[in-house]
């Protein structure tokens, strides 16, 4: 069975519709999936560009080799591994902040919903 077996037709003039897909397009989104996160209170954050990628694979890699740090700290017990740990945790909330920040929509502040 389908997802989402509503079927709605809207009717929109050429700039309306140039507008949503071009809003679409922003949010790496397809049109259905935008109008339903509008539709649920939520407003979409532009894509961001490459270099925000390549920050976050960076990061993502340094919080992977402190993590490796903190568990062979902690095998081989010759340095603080209760710190490392702590900041490797650190770490990854702060790239978990970032996505947060850069990707996931906001809950809209409108008052009509």
């Amino acid at each position: 069975m389908r997802r989402r077996p509503v079927d709605k037709h809207i009717r929109l003039s050429a700039e309306e519709a140039s507008e949503l897909a071009r809003k679409a397009q922003m949010a790496c989104l397809p049109e259905g999936a935008l109008l339903r996160l509008l539709l649920k209170g939520y407003e979409p954050k532009e894509k961001p560009d490459a270099q925000f990628y390549d920050t976050m694979r960076e990061l993502s890699a340094i919080g992977n080799n402190v993590h490796q740090l903190a568990a062979k700290a902690n095998a081989l017990n010759f340095i603080d591994a209760p710190l490392l740990k702590k900041e490797a945790e650190r770490w990854h909330k702060f790239q978990a902040d970032v996505e947060s920040q850069f990707l996931r929509p906001d809950k809209s502040e409108l008052k009509w919903q």
